[in-house]
């Protein structure tokens, strides 16, 4: 676990919100306010007074409001995928690894560095706005990663084990955000308990 935790807080995804500068404070700022109230929910002059920074120096980091949920969307989906990754980068395998994203996403989530919910931007823009567009594929790249976890695990379903997982993770996310500090480790649970993540050897004697 130590291994695994050291790893995440090792993903320059992971370490966005302590990068120092202004366009990191800028993002910090409108992920916070995004986040709680949504992305139609926030104005231009809410985010600007919430980063701290000049008009002109806001708009020299995004021309637009637009290109700052972009930003936003798209540091949400690298720390999805930095998940997976610290996973691999631990040196954890097979069953482990898989019930590994849990514990990495419960760290953050108890840090308050949890990622941004990129299932509530769909639900609230609507499948075909390019915002929503661009959080599926943030989530598809998190899935490929899990998918690649799960294969090497050398489960018989990868594809399937690694949706089951995305939508459990997803579903921790959204929970994480409306206060639930358990929300990763109830899911956790019931990830550990499905028959397709039994490891090895645990099925028992065969007919």
């Amino acid at each position: 676990m130590h291994m695994l935790l050291a790893a995440l807080s090792a993903t320059p995804a992971a370490s966005l919100r302590g990068r120092r500068g202004t366009r990191a404070r800028i993002i910090a700022a409108a992920e916070d306010l995004f986040a709680t109230r949504g992305i139609r929910g926030v104005g231009i002059e809410e985010l600007i007074a919430r980063s701290g920074v000049a008009k002109a120096t806001f708009y020299r980091h995004f021309r637009s409001k637009d290109a700052l949920i972009l930003a936003c969307l798209q540091g949400w989906g690298r720390a999805r995928t930095a998940i997976a990754q610290a996973v691999r980068a631990s040196g954890t395998s097979g069953r482990d690894a898989l019930l590994g994203l849990f514990d990495a996403l419960d760290a953050l989530c108890r840090q308050g560095k949890a990622p941004g919910a990129l299932e509530q931007v769909i639900i609230e823009m609507g499948p075909e706005h390019p915002f929503a567009k661009e959080a599926a594929r943030q989530l598809d790249s998190t899935l490929a990663e899990i998918e690649e976890i799960a294969a090497e695990a050398g489960l018989e379903d990868p594809e399937g084990v690694a949706c089951t997982l995305q939508a459990l993770i997803c579903g921790a996310v959204v929970a994480a955000a409306e206060g639930d500090a358990e929300a990763a480790a109830h899911a956790k649970r019931m990830a550990a308990a499905l028959p397709s993540l039994m490891a090895e050897g645990d099925a028992g004697p065969q007919p």
